[in-house]
């Protein structure tokens, strides 16, 4: 028998359930905030990722389904949303155009790392970013946005802050930091190792319980932001406090993508097993220049759809629509034909298959309809038609020309 390959999961009824109604949901809080939607392939060149994600990054340097087409090309599965995007900004000439312009997305991504409770090879991601717009309103515009969201869904949550700074505060506190790390390099991973060249703040992001042990000590980035990123910081944390969006200052926070520059942020759920970011994002000024675009201001979010899955907390679903079924073999013409006149404007699920009174009433309450809808041959013979209202628990039968 063939399977499904390993972290690459179906879904199906009720996963599907609550996975299209997080979408419509969080699709029209977005809405509201005035982003539009966007589509991206879900095969790029590899050198998109390579140059904003960062080589350094775990994306690139160990996770990417990456291959050679026919056309020798080398392309890759995408492992994240806002490249993609942003590679469309620049394609379309958006950034020429100036402006302001936000746009939200949600599809799968793919990352070939080890399958966990809520982490899978294929996952799906609900994702939004604004370009155009260089203030702190807009950075907490998008946690604002996330809360409304995870508000709406039930989820519970901690908001995690930080600033990353710039490119004028961030080269000084590199050269500290590097040298912090040269005086721990005989008791760090080898991955902290190879970070120290590459990206050395990413070391904060390492997962390694005594790596992190070490960071504690580590000279923290939020203490040396130059005045402007300063500003920045605290006018967002007063923002936030205005609008009653509580959070917690995580010094170690640096997100695990290299694009990302002064805020950060992630929405960190304690009901998934161990402490697990739920959504999370920042501001990336720089990654449209990156990308060969005209320097752009940017800020966006993305939010795993799988890790809110089992903390969605659903709406009774309302009975809706009709089940019609037939009692005599007779009927199942007549029947068909009455659901498809009855399927221009309701919901309505038909049986093929005579069956008697009870195992109609079963599988109308299993699809959840509201009418129960039966013809026997007595029905078919005075030209009417059953109904059972499975809401009112009330029953009637009525011409077929009335129906």
């Amino acid at each position: 028998m063939i399977k499904s390959l390993r972290g690459m999961n179906d879904i199906l009824s009720e996963d599907y359930g609550r996975f299209t109604y997080f979408i419509n949901l969080a699709t029209k809080v977005a809405q509201n905030y005035g982003f539009h939607f966007i589509e991206t392939p879900l095969l790029e060149e590899t050198a998109l990722f390579k140059r904003s994600v960062g080589e350094s990054s775990d994306i690139v340097g160990k996770e990417m389904y990456q291959f050679t087409d026919k056309g020798e090309n080398d392309v890759c599965l995408r492992p994240e949303g806002t490249a993609g995007v942003v590679r469309a900004f620049v394609q379309k000439k958006l950034d020429k155009a100036g402006g302001t312009h936000r746009f939200f997305y949600h599809g799968s991504m793919f990352r070939y790392e080890r399958p966990q409770k809520g982490r899978l090879r294929q996952f799906h991601q609900f994702g939004v970013e604004s370009f155009g717009v260089d203030s702190v309103y807009e950075d907490a515009t998008m946690i604002m946005m996330v809360a409304d969201i995870l508000k709406k869904c039930g989820i519970g949550y901690r908001l995690q802050l930080n600033s990353l700074g710039d490119q004028n505060c961030m080269p000084q506190y590199r050269d500290s930091l590097v040298s912090f790390i040269e005086s721990v390099e005989d008791e760090i991973c080898e991955d902290c190792q190879r970070r120290k060249t590459t990206n050395p703040i990413r070391v904060l992001d390492c997962k390694n319980t005594h790596c992190q042990s070490l960071y504690v000590n580590a000279p923290k980035l939020i203490n040396s932001l130059c005045g402007a990123c300063e500003d920045d910081f605290t006018k967002l944390k007063q923002i936030l406090d205005t609008n009653g969006i509580v959070y917690e200052i995580d010094t170690n926070l640096v997100r695990g993508l290299d694009y990302y520059s002064k805020t950060a942020f992630e929405f960190v759920s304690d009901n998934i097993g161990s402490q697990s970011a739920i959504a999370g994002g920042g501001r990336y000024d720089r990654l449209v220049e990156f990308l060969d675009g005209r320097p752009t201001p940017a800020v966006g979010f993305a939010m795993g759809i799988e890790r809110l899955m089992e903390l969605i907390v659903m709406p009774e679903s309302p009975r809706e629509g009709y089940y019609i079924g037939a009692m005599d073999s007779n009927a199942v013409d007549l029947v068909v034909k009455l659901a498809q006149s009855k399927r221009l404007t309701n919901k309505v699920v038909c049986d093929y298959k005579a069956k008697n009174l009870k195992k109609h009433l079963n599988a109308a309450d299993k699809v959840n309809a509201k009418f129960c809808c039966v013809i026997g041959e007595n029905e078919k013979k005075d030209g009417t038609i059953w109904i059972k209202n499975l809401e009112a628990k009330s029953e009637n039968i009525i011409l077929l020309k009335d129906f």
